[in-house]
């Protein structure tokens, strides 16, 4: 393995939680990064699996130790990926996957140019308002300002697509299961300077480039306008 960090951002509900697992499952040599947070555990969540669920006095000595790669403080609470997972996965020889914010992921695209860039989009608002809703009835926080907040949120966050370097629109799950691992497996063969001779491999270095950005622009605003009409028309 090379070593290369994978990002994958997406607005809350749109299934990046999902698809990051199954890339663990499916993905031989692809080490996950837990990432740091000071908000409550919600549902069945478990400190050191999903998490790790620190307190903020905890959270703030490691921003003055400059112990993170990366860190943002979302709706009050701190999230952040520590440094030492990059040198871990490096280490072991195998590939980093990061579950980061749109804010997070800038951080390390600053630090870490080669690290490759994911952006997960529901395919619509309406969509992930429903996607909001049974996540909510599931956490037993039938909340509608909550709901609205994040609506918001992902309203905002689709605005810095342009900032990523693959877009994945996650209509059918299968379909974006195998369009992930494609990504993943082609920049892996792409990067290890080896001539692309296998029919499996230019099907997957096919299905990665239909993902590019430069690919997917007009299908990513039809999105954007379903939240925000009037940006969309502006060219956002």
């Amino acid at each position: 393995m090379s070593g290369i960090v994978f990002i994958v951002s997406a607005p809350s509900g749109s299934g990046k939680s999902t698809l990051t697992a199954e890339m663990l499952r499916l993905v031989p040599g692809l080490q996950f990064s837990i990432s740091y947070t000071t908000r409550r555990p919600r549902g069945s969540e478990r400190n050191g699996v999903e998490y790790f669920f620190v307190p903020k006095e905890d959270f703030e000595s490691m921003i003055q130790e400059s112990e993170f790669l990366e860190y943002a403080c979302v709706f009050g609470d701190y999230y952040g990926t520590a440094r030492r997972f990059v040198t871990e996965a490096k280490n072991l020889g195998k590939d980093l996957l990061l579950d980061i914010d749109v804010q997070g992921a800038a951080q390390v695209k600053n630090s870490l140019p080669g690290a490759v860039s994911i952006f997960i989009l529901p395919p619509s608002r309406q969509v992930l308002e429903q996607r909001l809703r049974r996540r909510s009835e599931t956490e037993k926080v039938a909340d509608e300002a909550v709901i609205s907040r994040r609506l918001n949120a992902a309203g905002r966050e689709i605005e810095n697509y342009s900032t990523y370097d693959y877009i994945l629109v996650n209509d059918q799950l299968d379909q974006s299961i195998d369009e992930l691992q494609a990504i993943i497996l082609a920049e892996r063969v792409k990067r290890s300077g080896n001539v692309v001779a296998g029919e499996d491999e230019r099907k997957t270095i096919e299905t990665a480039e239909r993902c590019r950005l430069s690919n997917v622009r007009r299908r990513v605003e039809e999105i954007l306008a379903t939240f925000a009409p009037d940006k969309a028309r502006a060219g956002l």
